[in-house]
Protein backbone atom coordinates (compact mmCIF):
# COMPACT_ATOMS: atom_id res chain seq x y z
CA UNK A 1 0.00 0.00 0.00
CA UNK A 2 2.86 2.19 0.59
CA UNK A 3 5.09 1.55 -2.37
CA UNK A 4 5.74 4.61 -4.84
CA UNK A 5 4.67 6.89 -1.49
CA UNK A 6 6.74 5.98 2.02
CA UNK A 7 8.62 2.98 0.44
CA UNK A 8 10.53 3.41 -2.73
CA UNK A 9 11.74 1.03 -5.39
CA UNK A 10 14.57 -0.36 -3.78
CA UNK A 11 13.11 -0.73 -0.39
CA UNK A 12 10.55 -2.49 -2.31
CA UNK A 13 12.55 -4.59 -3.96
CA UNK A 14 14.15 -5.53 -0.40
CA UNK A 15 11.10 -6.33 0.84
CA UNK A 16 10.15 -8.85 -2.28
CA UNK A 17 13.63 -10.62 -2.18
CA UNK A 18 12.96 -11.22 1.24
CA UNK A 19 9.57 -12.09 1.35
CA UNK A 20 9.73 -14.83 -1.66
CA UNK A 21 13.35 -16.19 -0.10
CA UNK A 22 11.39 -16.73 3.09
CA UNK A 23 8.66 -19.19 1.44
CA UNK A 24 6.04 -15.93 0.57
CA UNK A 25 3.75 -16.13 -2.53
CA UNK A 26 0.68 -14.00 -2.20
CA UNK A 27 1.60 -9.75 -3.36
CA UNK A 28 -1.93 -8.32 -3.06
CA UNK A 29 -1.82 -4.33 -4.84
CA UNK A 30 -4.64 -2.50 -5.92
CA UNK A 31 -5.36 0.16 -8.63
CA UNK A 32 -5.80 2.86 -5.60
CA UNK A 33 -2.18 2.78 -4.11
CA UNK A 34 -0.84 5.75 -4.81
CA UNK A 35 -2.85 6.49 -7.75
CA UNK A 36 -1.34 3.56 -9.29
CA UNK A 37 2.06 4.24 -8.52
CA UNK A 38 2.53 0.88 -6.11
CA UNK A 39 1.58 -1.04 -8.74
CA UNK A 40 3.91 0.64 -10.87
CA UNK A 41 6.67 -0.20 -8.31
CA UNK A 42 5.73 -3.71 -8.34
CA UNK A 43 6.00 -3.93 -12.08
CA UNK A 44 9.45 -3.04 -11.76
CA UNK A 45 10.82 -5.27 -8.92
CA UNK A 46 9.32 -8.01 -10.98
CA UNK A 47 11.14 -6.76 -13.94
CA UNK A 48 14.15 -6.22 -12.67
CA UNK A 49 14.86 -8.78 -9.70
CA UNK A 50 11.72 -11.28 -8.85
CA UNK A 51 10.57 -13.15 -11.34
CA UNK A 52 7.68 -13.00 -12.25
CA UNK A 53 6.28 -16.72 -11.64
CA UNK A 54 7.51 -16.62 -8.02
CA UNK A 55 4.87 -14.89 -6.83
CA UNK A 56 0.83 -15.06 -6.79
CA UNK A 57 -0.67 -11.44 -7.43
CA UNK A 58 -4.01 -10.22 -5.82
CA UNK A 59 -5.04 -7.06 -7.79
CA UNK A 60 -7.88 -4.60 -6.58
CA UNK A 61 -9.77 -2.68 -9.57
CA UNK A 62 -10.66 -0.14 -10.38
CA UNK A 63 -9.35 3.28 -10.87
CA UNK A 64 -11.84 5.34 -10.96
CA UNK A 65 -12.58 8.19 -13.55
CA UNK A 66 -12.32 8.56 -17.54
CA UNK A 67 -15.48 8.47 -19.85
CA UNK A 68 -15.86 4.94 -18.92
CA UNK A 69 -17.22 5.63 -15.67
CA UNK A 70 -15.88 3.66 -12.41
CA UNK A 71 -17.14 0.80 -10.23
CA UNK A 72 -17.95 -2.39 -11.62
CA UNK A 73 -19.41 -1.70 -14.90
CA UNK A 74 -17.94 -3.95 -17.74
CA UNK A 75 -15.93 -1.05 -19.49
CA UNK A 76 -14.91 0.46 -16.28
CA UNK A 77 -13.91 -2.89 -14.92
CA UNK A 78 -11.96 -4.04 -18.59
CA UNK A 79 -9.83 -0.62 -19.14
CA UNK A 80 -8.67 -0.70 -15.04
CA UNK A 81 -8.18 -4.39 -15.71
CA UNK A 82 -5.96 -3.29 -19.33
CA UNK A 83 -4.47 -0.66 -17.46
CA UNK A 84 -3.28 -2.17 -13.95
CA UNK A 85 -1.45 -4.93 -16.29
CA UNK A 86 0.47 -2.55 -18.12
CA UNK A 87 1.62 -0.86 -14.45
CA UNK A 88 2.50 -4.37 -13.58
CA UNK A 89 4.54 -5.23 -17.10
CA UNK A 90 1.89 -8.84 -17.14
CA UNK A 91 -0.13 -10.44 -19.18
CA UNK A 92 -2.35 -11.57 -16.11
CA UNK A 93 -3.57 -11.18 -12.79
CA UNK A 94 -3.85 -13.96 -10.69
CA UNK A 95 -6.71 -13.19 -8.25
CA UNK A 96 -8.72 -10.18 -9.85
CA UNK A 97 -10.51 -8.35 -6.40
CA UNK A 98 -13.80 -6.22 -7.99
CA UNK A 99 -15.83 -4.26 -5.71
CA UNK A 100 -19.38 -5.94 -7.07
CA UNK A 101 -22.22 -4.18 -5.54
CA UNK A 102 -23.35 -0.62 -7.58
CA UNK A 103 -27.27 0.46 -7.34
CA UNK A 104 -26.35 1.78 -10.86
CA UNK A 105 -24.83 -1.72 -12.76
CA UNK A 106 -26.60 -4.86 -12.72
CA UNK A 107 -24.37 -7.44 -11.16
CA UNK A 108 -24.89 -9.56 -14.40
CA UNK A 109 -23.06 -6.99 -15.92
CA UNK A 110 -19.92 -7.08 -13.23
CA UNK A 111 -19.96 -10.98 -13.54
CA UNK A 112 -19.63 -11.20 -17.77
CA UNK A 113 -16.71 -8.90 -17.40
CA UNK A 114 -15.26 -11.85 -14.86
CA UNK A 115 -16.16 -13.88 -17.72
CA UNK A 116 -14.13 -12.02 -20.31
CA UNK A 117 -10.94 -11.44 -18.03
CA UNK A 118 -11.21 -15.34 -17.33
CA UNK A 119 -11.64 -16.43 -20.70
CA UNK A 120 -8.92 -14.48 -22.48
CA UNK A 121 -6.46 -15.32 -19.59
CA UNK A 122 -5.97 -12.03 -18.14
CA UNK A 123 -7.54 -13.10 -15.10
CA UNK A 124 -7.39 -16.29 -13.71
CA UNK A 125 -9.56 -16.44 -10.69
CA UNK A 126 -12.19 -13.59 -9.40
CA UNK A 127 -12.50 -12.14 -6.19
CA UNK A 128 -14.64 -9.43 -4.03
CA UNK A 129 -13.54 -6.48 -2.13
CA UNK A 130 -15.28 -5.73 1.38
CA UNK A 131 -18.65 -7.59 0.29
CA UNK A 132 -21.16 -8.16 3.19
CA UNK A 133 -22.54 -11.39 3.85
CA UNK A 134 -25.35 -11.12 2.14
CA UNK A 135 -23.41 -9.69 -0.91
CA UNK A 136 -20.82 -12.41 -1.08
CA UNK A 137 -23.73 -15.59 -1.47
CA UNK A 138 -25.48 -13.53 -3.65
CA UNK A 139 -22.54 -13.38 -6.07
CA UNK A 140 -21.73 -17.34 -5.60
CA UNK A 141 -25.38 -18.46 -6.05
CA UNK A 142 -25.63 -16.21 -9.48
CA UNK A 143 -21.69 -16.78 -10.43
CA UNK A 144 -22.62 -20.40 -10.59
CA UNK A 145 -25.78 -20.02 -12.99
CA UNK A 146 -23.60 -18.08 -15.67
CA UNK A 147 -20.82 -20.80 -14.96
CA UNK A 148 -17.94 -21.79 -12.48
CA UNK A 149 -15.45 -19.42 -13.69
CA UNK A 150 -17.10 -16.06 -12.35
CA UNK A 151 -18.31 -17.65 -8.78
CA UNK A 152 -15.40 -16.06 -6.07
CA UNK A 153 -12.67 -17.55 -4.56
CA UNK A 154 -11.96 -14.87 -2.19
CA UNK A 155 -13.40 -12.02 -0.25
CA UNK A 156 -10.38 -9.70 1.19
CA UNK A 157 -12.07 -7.68 4.42
CA UNK A 158 -10.55 -5.97 7.38
CA UNK A 159 -10.18 -8.65 9.93
CA UNK A 160 -8.69 -7.96 13.26
CA UNK A 161 -8.76 -8.10 17.05
CA UNK A 162 -10.32 -4.89 17.19
CA UNK A 163 -12.13 -5.66 13.82
CA UNK A 164 -14.39 -8.42 14.20
CA UNK A 165 -17.42 -7.47 12.31
CA UNK A 166 -17.24 -9.93 9.63
CA UNK A 167 -17.42 -12.52 11.48
CA UNK A 168 -21.24 -12.46 12.17
CA UNK A 169 -22.59 -12.63 8.66
CA UNK A 170 -19.45 -12.79 6.56
CA UNK A 171 -17.83 -15.55 8.03
CA UNK A 172 -20.08 -18.06 7.79
CA UNK A 173 -21.45 -16.84 4.35
CA UNK A 174 -17.63 -17.29 2.98
CA UNK A 175 -17.47 -20.80 4.62
CA UNK A 176 -21.07 -21.90 3.04
CA UNK A 177 -19.72 -21.45 -0.17
CA UNK A 178 -16.14 -22.34 0.01
CA UNK A 179 -14.79 -19.17 0.04
CA UNK A 180 -11.47 -18.18 1.52
CA UNK A 181 -10.92 -14.98 3.51
CA UNK A 182 -8.53 -12.56 2.46
CA UNK A 183 -7.79 -10.76 6.04
CA UNK A 184 -6.30 -7.07 5.60
CA UNK A 185 -4.88 -4.52 8.22
CA UNK A 186 -4.46 -7.90 10.83
CA UNK A 187 -2.56 -5.52 12.79
CA UNK A 188 -5.99 -3.49 13.60
CA UNK A 189 -3.75 -0.92 11.13
CA UNK A 190 -1.03 -1.29 13.44
CA UNK A 191 -2.50 0.01 16.78
CA UNK A 192 -2.06 -3.89 18.01
CA UNK A 193 1.63 -3.82 17.71
CA UNK A 194 1.38 -1.48 21.09
CA UNK A 195 3.75 1.12 19.49
CA UNK A 196 0.56 3.81 20.25
CA UNK A 197 0.27 3.06 23.78
CA UNK A 198 2.28 5.93 24.73
CA UNK A 199 1.67 8.34 22.04
CA UNK A 200 2.14 8.94 18.73
CA UNK A 201 5.95 8.04 17.56
CA UNK A 202 7.55 10.46 14.77
CA UNK A 203 7.66 7.70 12.03
CA UNK A 204 4.64 5.88 12.23
CA UNK A 205 2.12 6.05 10.21
CA UNK A 206 -0.15 7.73 12.57
CA UNK A 207 2.43 10.49 12.08
CA UNK A 208 2.43 10.67 8.15
CA UNK A 209 -0.19 13.08 6.64
CA UNK A 210 -1.44 10.47 3.80
CA UNK A 211 -2.09 7.72 6.39
CA UNK A 212 -3.00 9.16 10.03
CA UNK A 213 -6.78 9.31 9.86
CA UNK A 214 -6.52 5.51 8.46
CA UNK A 215 -4.58 4.55 11.98
CA UNK A 216 -6.80 6.84 13.88
CA UNK A 217 -9.88 5.42 13.39
CA UNK A 218 -8.81 2.18 15.42
CA UNK A 219 -7.34 4.31 18.26
CA UNK A 220 -10.10 3.97 21.22
CA UNK A 221 -11.11 3.15 24.54
CA UNK A 222 -11.78 -0.56 23.47
CA UNK A 223 -8.89 -0.67 21.48
CA UNK A 224 -6.62 0.13 24.26
CA UNK A 225 -7.98 -2.88 26.32
CA UNK A 226 -7.39 -4.98 23.32
CA UNK A 227 -3.89 -3.87 22.95
CA UNK A 228 -3.04 -4.38 26.99
CA UNK A 229 -4.44 -7.74 26.44
CA UNK A 230 -2.41 -8.25 23.33
CA UNK A 231 1.11 -7.01 25.26
CA UNK A 232 0.01 -9.62 27.86
CA UNK A 233 0.04 -12.27 26.37
CA UNK A 234 3.32 -11.56 24.24
CA UNK A 235 4.87 -11.00 27.52
CA UNK A 236 4.04 -14.27 28.94
CA UNK A 237 4.84 -16.20 25.43
CA UNK A 238 7.87 -14.09 25.02
CA UNK A 239 7.05 -12.89 21.87
CA UNK A 240 6.00 -9.35 20.01
CA UNK A 241 2.68 -8.17 20.08
CA UNK A 242 2.69 -8.09 16.39
CA UNK A 243 3.24 -12.09 16.57
CA UNK A 244 0.36 -12.66 18.95
CA UNK A 245 -2.55 -10.22 16.67
CA UNK A 246 -0.93 -11.51 13.67
CA UNK A 247 -1.06 -15.55 14.78
CA UNK A 248 -4.27 -14.67 15.89
CA UNK A 249 -6.01 -13.52 12.76
CA UNK A 250 -3.92 -16.12 10.66
CA UNK A 251 -5.66 -18.79 12.52
CA UNK A 252 -8.86 -18.32 12.53
CA UNK A 253 -11.35 -20.84 10.74
CA UNK A 254 -11.60 -19.91 7.10
CA UNK A 255 -8.86 -17.44 6.94
CA UNK A 256 -6.87 -18.01 3.63
CA UNK A 257 -4.13 -15.80 4.34
CA UNK A 258 -3.30 -12.40 6.21
CA UNK A 259 -2.16 -9.25 4.67
CA UNK A 260 0.56 -7.28 6.10
CA UNK A 261 1.88 -3.96 4.87
CA UNK A 262 5.40 -3.67 5.82
CA UNK A 263 6.99 -0.09 5.12
CA UNK A 264 10.09 -1.86 4.76
CA UNK A 265 12.24 -5.13 5.01
CA UNK A 266 13.15 -5.21 8.88
CA UNK A 267 8.94 -4.83 9.56
CA UNK A 268 8.37 -7.82 7.06
CA UNK A 269 10.66 -9.88 8.36
CA UNK A 270 9.10 -9.17 12.09
CA UNK A 271 5.70 -10.36 10.58
CA UNK A 272 7.57 -13.65 8.39
CA UNK A 273 9.16 -14.98 11.80
CA UNK A 274 5.14 -15.49 13.31
CA UNK A 275 4.80 -18.13 11.33
CA UNK A 276 6.87 -20.13 13.87
CA UNK A 277 4.49 -18.73 16.63
CA UNK A 278 1.21 -20.61 17.65
CA UNK A 279 -1.02 -19.09 20.44
CA UNK A 280 -2.18 -21.76 23.55
CA UNK A 281 -5.62 -22.28 23.26
CA UNK A 282 -5.71 -20.52 26.90
CA UNK A 283 -4.33 -17.33 25.26
CA UNK A 284 -6.48 -17.73 22.48
CA UNK A 285 -9.55 -17.66 24.78
CA UNK A 286 -8.92 -14.83 27.00
CA UNK A 287 -7.93 -12.67 23.44
CA UNK A 288 -11.00 -14.03 22.18
CA UNK A 289 -12.61 -12.68 24.86
CA UNK A 290 -11.49 -9.33 25.36
CA UNK A 291 -12.30 -8.20 21.82
CA UNK A 292 -15.56 -10.01 21.48
CA UNK A 293 -18.45 -7.76 20.00
CA UNK A 294 -16.01 -6.00 17.82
Amino acid sequence: MTWGADTETEDATAQLTAFVDAGGTLVETSDGYGDGAAQSVLGEVLAQSVPRDDVVIAGRGTMPGGPLGDGPARGALLSGLDAALDRLGTDHIDLWQLPAFDATVPLEETLSAVQIAVMSGKARYAGLVAPKGWELATVAERGKALGSITVPVSAQVEYSLISRDVEQELLPAAAHHGIGLLAWAPLGRGVLTGKYVDGTPADSRAASANLASYVEARRNERSSRIVQAVLTAADGLGTSPLAVALAWVRDRPGVAAAIVGARDAAQLAASVATEAVTLPLEIRAALDDVSRGG
